[in-house]
């Protein structure tokens, strides 16, 4: 009997689709250095009801939801391997395996397998603070899960590592770096639509996953030096952000304003001002 895997025995693993849905052949999969990890499957049960009878009459499956959480500090060595997927111009898809297993990965026992095809980024966050790194958390969507038992026949696994502490971020608005921030967050949330279409073969899986109006937001506290910020607010205007990623990467959004701007104070504290933006976009990940 196998005991009970514990968190140090999950590894997670993505590679870019070329053909949606389907796995590519000998795939370069590269690893994702997860802090807390949540794959889910519902099948959306059709639940029917009839006369004659106070219990369900029948149970049939419905469109099939396949869905990822995951959270986990950007790796220096490549930050921006896994999230640059969030930007809908790029309209591309993954393969995401989640392995459990027993031993060392390279010669691993007992595998479990969760194979998520055809997944796109529903939500990113990306944040920083003092004293923390720089971390990620992503909600996926797919289109399907396949539970086998072994690795990829023919695939190579790679692994990220290392970390970006929060001073070798950066925040810029416009050209400017602004010396004044604690803490910062930006979100990107797609909106995705799973469409399924009708039809006998797997037609309970979703056939697209299109993109439908992006939201982009975010937040940045400040120690209370300025009041900058509020002239940006009465004057209406408006800015780039731009929050570095480590190394040469960086998140730029574009065509932001302030969405509200408050000093909180309270006795025996020094005030800070919040200041959450939206951005009419684009943004680019590089």
């Amino acid at each position: 009997m196998v005991d009970t895997y514990g968190a140090h025995e999950i590894r997670f693993y993505h590679v870019e689709e070329t053909t949606y849905g389907t796995t590519p052949g000998t795939p370069a999969m590269v690893g994702v250095p997860a802090e807390s990890l949540e794959p889910a499957i519902n099948p959306s049960n059709i639940k029917l009801r009839g006369i004659g009878s106070v219990d369900l009459q029948s149970i049939k499956k419905g469109l099939r939801q396949v869905g990822i959480k995951v959270a986990y500090p950007l790796p220096s060595d490549a930050p921006i391997d896994f999230l640059q997927h969030a930007k809908v111009e790029l309209d591309d898809s993954l393969s995401v395996q989640i392995l459990y297993y027993k031993g060392l990965f390279a010669s691993a026992t007992d595998i479990i397998s969760l194979l998520h095809t055809g997944c796109k980024f529903q939500r990113l966050t990306v944040e920083c603070s003092i004293e923390d790194v720089v971390k990620a958390t992503a909600e996926l969507l797919g289109q399907d899960l396949t539970v086998g038992t072994a690795k990829i026949t023919g695939a190579t696994y790679g692994d990220r590592a290392g970390a970006i502490p929060f001073y070798e971020s950066y925040v810029k608005k416009g050209v400017s770096t602004l010396d004044r921030v604690t803490d910062w967050r930006f979100t990107i949330e797609n909106n995705l639509k799973q469409v399924p279409v009708i039809r006998t073969t797997n037609g309970f899986l979703l056939k697209y996953l299109p993109h439908r109006h992006r939201n982009l937001t975010g937040e940045l506290t400040f120690e209370f030096e300025s009041k900058e910020e509020f002239d940006d607010v009465i004057n209406d205007t408006g800015f780039d952000l731009e929050f570095g990623l480590g190394g040469s990467n960086k998140a730029v959004f574009t065509s932001c304003k302030w969405e509200n701007v408050a000093t909180p104070s309270r006795i025996e504290d020094l005030i800070a001002l919040k200041a959450p933006f939206v951005a009419k976009g684009p943004v680019s990940i590089s």
